[in-house]
Formats: structure tokens, sequence, C-alpha cells
């Protein structure tokens, strides 16, 4: 199998290395960097310095840079193209892709922001794609994954979510191994919802932690930000049982507790009284929920979707609130029966 991963971040490098070293290394997987400058440091150190230090690059990764087309040496007999892109990024890439033979899916994870000068709300990456490329059988790899330990090989589980059940295969086949587990999901709404707004709740639970509220705090954060998820899903159409997995579940808990969480991360440094541009500038990576929390809010909004964690969340973002009366406002709503 020809395994091409275009963007040389951290995930797109640690699947790069999960891909390659499966099957004893017999398979060619190309990582792709846009940075030509970073595709040669790459080269001669057979690592990753930027994005994912102390990580060797399997000889079988062959690390590529350059314009990117139909024509493109990069992608010719390419059997499954992954795009490792911040959310972004994807637009660009899929128009690119739209007329590839080859499956295409994603790894970036939230709602697209409205174009500049138009209005509405933002899109989930499969709507983007239905947009710019109808014809491309596509679909995400998401699910509960620091990249650091899915390179590491440490135990791992996925979601391969698509409408096309031969994407969701050839995902399974590429990534599936004895240190990654890949589960097939025909819900990409669902996968898609889970994937944006865990990543929003986790600046909540970062909040807390960073203001030290307690683990009843934090338990209650998850179990309610949980339920916002779910009912934002069900009126995109999305299953409520996908919730309960992991791309749910699983992703919400690992990005709302995980030291390695840089969403998480920016919670905490709001607490400790950094702004916002000083805690993103600290982090170094891209913290998507900092990005998508409006988007998120947007399309609640427009749905009528109750999300009052997501809104405390962006209102801190926007500097309306401060920490402490963000979790305030949240305290102090009307009492109500607990149910989605």
């Amino acid at each position: 199998m020809n395994i091409v991963v275009l963007g040389a971040g951290a995930w797109g490098t640690a699947l790069a290395v999960g891909a390659a070293a499966q099957a004893g290394g017999f398979r060619q997987v190309t990582l792709w960097a846009r940075d030509a400058g970073q595709a040669d440091e790459m080269r001669a150190r057979r690592e990753n310095q930027r994005y994912l230090p102390g990580i060797a690059l399997p000889p079988s990764v062959l690390i590529a840079s350059g314009p990117l087309g139909l024509a493109s040496t990069v992608l010719s007999g390419a059997d499954l193209v992954v795009i490792g892109t911040p959310m972004s990024g994807l637009r660009g890439m899929l128009q690119v892709l739209a007329d590839h033979p080859a499956p295409v899916a994603w790894l970036c994870k939230g709602f697209e922001a409205p174009l500049a000068g138009e209005s509405g709300a933002g899109l989930l990456g499969h709507e983007v794609r239905a947009q710019v490329a109808p014809r491309l059988k596509a679909g995400v790899l998401s699910g509960p994954s620091f990249a650091l330990e899915v390179a590491q090989g440490r135990p791992t589980a996925l979601v391969a979510a698509s409408e096309h059940a031969s994407v969701r295969d050839v995902l399974v086949a590429a990534f599936h191994s004895p240190t990654l587990r890949v589960y097939a999901n025909d819900d990409i709404v669902g996968v898609e919802v889970g994937g944006a707004v865990k990543n929003v709740l986790a600046i909540a639970t970062g909040l807390c932690d960073g203001l030290a509220l307690g683990l009843n705090a934090r338990a209650a954060l998850i179990t309610r930000g949980l339920t916002e998820m779910t009912r934002l899903g069900m009126a995109l159409g999305a299953r409520a049982d996908t919730f309960m997995g992991l791309s749910g579940l699983g992703d919400l808990v690992l990005t709302a507790t995980g030291d390695l969480s840089r969403n998480r991360k920016v919670g905490q440094l709001l607490a400790r009284g950094m702004s916002l541009p000083q805690a993103v500038q600290s982090l170094g990576h891209v913290a998507e929920g900092v990005y998508s929390a409006r988007t998120v809010v947007q399309r609640a909004r427009l749905l009528g979707v109750d999300m009052p964690i997501s809104e405390a969340v962006v209102a801190l973002l926007e500097g309306r609130l401060k920490p402490a009366q963000a979790v305030a406002a949240l305290m102090g709503r009307d009492p109500k029966e607990e149910a989605l």
C-alpha cells in the first residue's frame, strides 16, 4: 500500500511513523511538508525536530515537499491520501485533490470558519468536502489520540468514519496494528462533531483545573459538556450512540484531562492570568479549540441548541468574561432537570 500524508505536523508525522512500522516497514509512506526547509531538515536528521522531537523516522518514510496536483509525483500512485493540516488548510487541500482517484481522509477537528466576507455558520470537514470535492470518496480519522503516544507505539484506538465503506476499509487496512486499533463508523457527522466540540470543552476543563476548583467540578464539566456535544450532533443528524464512543466520550476525556492536551493547557494558562495571545504563543502548536469555539457556538445558535459551557468559553476567549466570572456564570444558571 502506498500512503501519502500531507502535512508534517505532529499528528501527520506520528501516523506516517505508525503506518511505516506496520508490516515490518514493507510499505511506502510519503510524508509531505509544505516548508521545503523543514523537509530538508527531516531528511538529514531522520526526525521531525520541530513538531515531534525524539521520534526516529523509519527508513521507509519518504520525505517530500513541493507543489501538489494530479500530476505531482508525490500523489502519483497513492492508494490513500491523508490530510494532516489544521482545519484552516482543509478546503485548499480538498480542492487540489477533488479529482484524485484514491480515497482521502483528513485528521483535523473543528468547524471551518466562514470565508472572508461571507456570512453563515462554519462547516464540518465533510460539509467542506461536499462543497469543493463532491465526487471525492473521503472520510475522517478521529478519536482519543496524542501524537506522541501514537508515534511511541503506545496502545491507541481510533475511528475511521465515512459514508463510503471503501474508505473505511482502506483506513482500517492502512493503520490497524497491534498497537493501534481502528474501528469503522458510518456516522461521519457524529464523529466530526465530537472532534470539534471536545476541543472547546477541554479549554473549559483546563480553566477549571487552573483555578483549582477540584475533581468534582471537572467531572461535572465533562459530563455536561458531553450533553452539549450530543445535543449539537443530533441537531445536525448524528446518532446519539456515537457520542458514547471513542470520538465522543473517549476523545473528550483524553483532551479534557491529559497533560499533553494543548486545548486544556490554554484554559490553564488563561486561569493563571495570561492573555489569549500569550497563551497561544507559549504553546508553539495549534490549539484548534481556540479557533473553532466561535464557530461551534455560532452553529449551535443557528440550530437553537443550548450550549452554555461552550458559550462561556467563547466569552472567555473574547475577553467578555474573566476566568472566575465564567465559572460563576455557569454555576449561577437556574436549576433544571438533568436531560439532553
